[in-house]
């Protein structure tokens, strides 16, 4: 080994292999490697959800590191608790049951690899484990004996080879009453303990103190109410239509797609703030992206007079941009341009292309309006370009790549701290934690949402997405006019955005005024011709509570085809179809929301839905336990 390139740090690491694995192999080949596979995909997405690192994986073994043993060992016993479940539905001889060990200890980097005696002491308490257990080492005890009650049997001292001292080893409970042994937090000790920080919950939540935790994590300023007697109607723009398709990569890299999505979206963005303009939604305009396309076909298929598409070739420092308007009937070209720049002055093109566009059409821009979009105030190519990839991530609506997002955000966040986007983008990828069920720690991601939020507004009270995010987290908190209060202002600072107006009509259904509800959500179709599945979602739940449930179900039942593992979608169509009386039906619409989740619970799913009349979420909670969820 190249002692130059040698790297030592110390490293919570977490090993495990499958009990049993050969006679698995030896019995089914092919249903064991295709286990194993599945397994592997949840395993490194529950790694990453608690910032560990997959090193490798060789066989049925899986070595993971973390900076902090906290996560690994919650990581573990996530693991465990997932792969239960799946084991659950499984035949018992067909059941692939880890075994897992933590080990905080010296290792040795060299590239992607770890090497050393702490990545060996690791496997060996890994082989002490019991199938569907976790065995820890005695460092990693001492870091956490007192941060997780989770109660720990102490299993003496094991010699481990090569190495000189013998390795103490704990076990960690999974279930609260299997403590056997040596127990050295007893069942008594334990049971206070849970009280003592139950109660000192209850008074930071009920009584404030701790009034720094209370700023950070919960307070968010009152919004401004814009519209006090309820009349605000929010027409839609009535000016030129435009629909902006995703600028063309001639770069030859794949790698260079978020940088002409990023691009493509700015320009959307910048013409969607200027009232004077009806711009279609990314959604719908992204839905043809690398697709040979008839531009009379896309405006006919959006309801856009206007097309806009171009091309992006990067090379090295430097980048061309060409675009050209189109008018959808005709075909014919109204404006067409070319760019050539260095990448530093990319701000300026964008800008320089927006008016452009804009002229082309007959929009004059006021006196010094900014055209720039959501990336405002950024100055900073690399910040760009992180915060481009984070959008993108978002967009992709799944577990991975929300984390990825966030990563992405708080990267950019690391080169300059004052941009709103930035805190946007992460409080979204907290919320979407809560809604994947991927958060380990739900009132930690709902703060950390919160304290987002509030540092967006207060660093661009102007941003719309800022206002969006807010009106989400005061609808989850059930503080009802509030959220339509921010909603509303979102759209008033950016009368094209689709996402306001679905936003607004969804808690406006929640509020108890699922008629105003509806018109707002088609509004939001309007703009978004190609919509995504959780407008769809929302117009369902609008129709749903005004008794509507024929529309209710068409709805839903085209927001599935958009996207077919939406839990919530299936949710809302299995609730109307048992309210309908169509039990058949409702039967069959729950054993799809089992499939997407088998751990699908009525007491979970309660909690997290926002509806200001009770009795309207007890009547919805009834009508799914007779479709068959529990």
């Amino acid at each position: 080994m190249d002692q130059k390139r040698v790297t030592r740090k110390l490293r919570a690491i977490l090993s495990a292999d499958v009990q049993g694995y050969s006679r698995l192999m030896g019995d089914d080949e092919v249903a064991t490697v295709k286990t194993i596979t599945e397994y592997r995909e949840i395993f490194s997405s529950i790694v990453t959800q608690h910032n560990g690192r997959v090193v490798d994986s060789p066989g049925d073994n899986i070595l993971s590191e973390f900076a902090s043993v906290v996560d690994a060992v919650q990581c573990a016993v996530e693991i465990q608790r997932v792969l239960k479940a799946k084991n659950d539905n499984l035949p018992e001889n067909r059941r692939m049951i880890f075994r897992i060990g933590v080990n905080l200890g010296d290792v040795i980097h060299e590239g992607d690899r770890i090497y050393g005696d702490g990545v060996n002491i690791a496997a060996r308490i890994e082989s002490l484990a019991e199938g569907g257990g976790i065995c820890i080492s005695g460092t990693a005890y001492d870091q956490i004996e007192n941060k997780l009650a989770l109660g720990y049997s102490f299993l003496g001292e094991h010699s481990v080879k090569n190495i000189t001292k013998p390795v103490r080893v704990y076990k960690v409970p999974l279930d609260t009453e299997d403590v056997g042994g040596d127990i050295l937090l007893g069942k008594k000790k334990r049971r206070v303990k849970r009280w003592l920080w139950a109660f000192a919950a209850a008074l930071i939540l009920v009584l404030g103190i701790g009034a720094t935790i209370f700023w950070k994590y919960y307070y968010l300023p009152n919004p401004v109410d814009i519209d006090p007697d309820g009349k605000m109607a929010f027409e839609l723009p009535k000016g030129p239509s435009i629909a902006v398709l995703p600028f063309g990569n001639m770069s030859g890299d794949p790698d260079q797609d978020y940088f002409c999505d990023g691009i493509t979206e700015n320009i959307i963005a910048a013409l969607s703030h200027n009232s004077d303009l009806f711009v279609i939604a990314r959604n719908s305009t992204f839905a043809y992206k690398g697709k040979s396309i008839d531009v009379r076909e896309v405006g006919c298929e959006l309801g856009a007079r206007y097309v806009l598409e171009g091309s992006i070739q990067k090379t090295g420092t430097r980048i061309r941009i060409t675009a050209q308007l189109i008018e959808a009937e005709s075909g014919s070209h109204l404006w067409s341009g070319r760019y050539d720049r260095d990448l530093k002055d990319m701000f300026a093109l964008q800008d320089e292309i927006t008016i452009k566009i804009m002229t082309a059409i007959g929009v004059e821009l006021g006196a010094g309006e900014q055209v720039r979009s959501w990336a405002r105030g950024i100055n900073n190519l690399e910040v760009y370009l992180k915060l481009t990839q984070a959008v993108g991530y978002l967009a992709r609506m799944n577990r991975e790549d929300n984390m990825l997002a966030r990563q992405k955000a708080e990267e950019a966040i690391a080169i300059d701290p004052d941009i709103a986007e930035a805190y946007v983008l992460i409080g979204y990828s907290h919320i979407f934690d809560l809604w994947y069920g991927s958060s380990p720690h739900p009132l930690i991601s709902f703060g950390k949402a919160t304290e987002a939020a509030r540092k967006a507004v207060t660093l661009d009270d102007q941003n719309a997405n800022a206002h969006l995010l807010m009106s989400h987290i005061f609808l989850m908190r059930k503080e009802h006019e509030k959220a339509v209060s921010e909603a509303k202002r979102a759209i008033a600072l950016n009368p094209n955005s689709a996402e306001g107006y679905s936003s607004l009509g969804y808690a406006l259904a929640m509020s108890d005024r699922p008629v105003e509800a509806i018109g707002f959500i088609k509004k939001a179709i309007r703009l978004n011709p190609l919509p995504p599945g959780h407008y769809l979602n929302n117009l369902g739940i609008a129709y749903r509570e005004t008794g509507q449930y024929e529309a209710a179900t068409k709805a839903y039942t085209k927001g599935i085809k958009r996207e077919p593992n939406s839990i919530f979608i299936r949710i809302g169509l299995a609730a109307t179809y048992s309210l309908m009386g169509r039990e058949k039906d409702a039967h069959e619409a729950a054993l799809e929301v089992l499939r997407i989740s088998p751990e699908f619970s009525l007491m979970e799913f309660e909690k997290i839905v926002p509806f200001k009349n009770q009795d309207k979420l007890k009547r919805i909670i009834e009508a799914l336990r007779k479709a068959g969820l529990k």
